[in-house]
């Protein structure tokens, strides 16, 4: 006659295996899809803004119609080429302008500061974020 802590323990190991497949077997699978990542380094350098011009209404002088300036090196008027300025305002505030660069040469600088309206009596400071 077996001994009964043998067939016990034979009884558990195929319980145990027997859980062991049934849980396999209702597992879910998923599918991931080759990627890739990586990280690295690379030198940034600033610009420099000269010459800032603000273009003054014809009408309201107090108005500030649009500002130019000159930027070096240039940036590209097309594709990731990117310049905006953010005015500086006495209350409210910051208000971001998009800027457009010359087709040229990509140096001079054109932010038209309509759309709201840009006065001198609130301008604090401009802010230049250029990215090429």
């Amino acid at each position: 006659m077996p001994d009964k802590r043998k067939v016990a323990a034979a009884v558990g190991v195929v319980a145990a295996l027997a859980i062991g497949a049934g849980a396999y077997a209702f597992t879910a699978s998923n599918t991931v899809p080759a990627t890739t990542a990586g990280a690295g380094s690379g030198v940034v350098t600033g610009y420099t803004v000269t010459n800032l011009h603000y273009n003054l209404d014809a009408t309201t002088p107090a108005n500030i119609d649009s500002l130019t300036f000159t930027i070096a090196p240039a940036v590209p008027s097309g594709g990731s080429g990117k310049v905006v300025i953010s005015a500086a305002l006495s209350t409210g505030g910051p208000t971001n302008y998009t800027c457009t660069t010359d087709t040229t040469n990509g140096t001079t600088v054109t932010c038209a500061t309509l759309s709201p309206q840009l006065t001198a009596a609130l301008l604090m400071g401009v802010t230049v974020v250029a990215a090429q």
